[in-house]
């Protein structure tokens, strides 16, 4: 399975008080808090590890069908500059995170040996991009490949009567979206 998450960081800046009283101890685990408050850039790592934790949650929901609001639940650790690892309940996801100025993006995997597939784009242009990628690794025409959604919001791909996708996560904020996809 795959999940992933994305934050446009001029809109984070302007829209988050982080430094209010309580938004990190309704976030962030203590071990994730410790690490924010002794960082050199608390904003990056506050998004990265929301990031983390929202590509974790993807893949739980597709997994389990179920959506609920427990971001502590989820507890980020870095493993180096880009990798990570989100515990949940007895699960282990790892993660990939992208930063740079614009944006900071995770991608999770259940099993990080896993052929994927990740494109950033417009928010606007995802399900056309998601279709023309699914055109060329199927054959199928992309005029013809639908999406559905399943009970738990989870996107996934048709052609007729057969599934194209294993798994497919988007994501957009702001100016950046972001899509990973598992094909058949």
């Amino acid at each position: 399975m795959i999940g992933n998450d994305i934050v446009d960081l001029s809109i984070a800046e302007k829209e988050s008080n982080w430094s209010r009283k309580n938004f990190l101890n309704k976030l962030f685990t203590d071990n994730e808090r410790s690490l924010i408050i002794s960082s050199k850039n608390s904003f990056n790592l506050i998004w990265r590890f929301w990031s983390m934790k929202e590509a974790a949650y993807k893949i739980n929901t597709q997994i389990t069908g179920t959506r609920f609001f427990a971001p502590k639940k989820f507890d980020c650790m870095l493993i180096s500059e880009l990798e990570g690892l989100v515990y949940f309940n007895n699960e282990i996801f790892y993660t990939m995170s992208i930063i740079n100025k614009n944006f900071i993006s995770s991608i999770a995997y259940t099993d990080k040996h896993i052929n994927t597939y990740t494109e950033f784009v417009k928010p606007r242009y995802i399900d056309s991009k998601i279709k023309i990628k699914l055109e060329a690794l199927t054959k199928f025409s992309s005029t013809k490949i639908k999406q559905k959604k399943l009970k738990n919001g989870a996107p996934i791909y048709y052609h007729e009567d057969t599934i194209l996708t294993k798994s497919c996560s988007i994501s957009h904020h702001g100016n950046y979206g972001i899509f990973s996809l598992i094909h058949y």
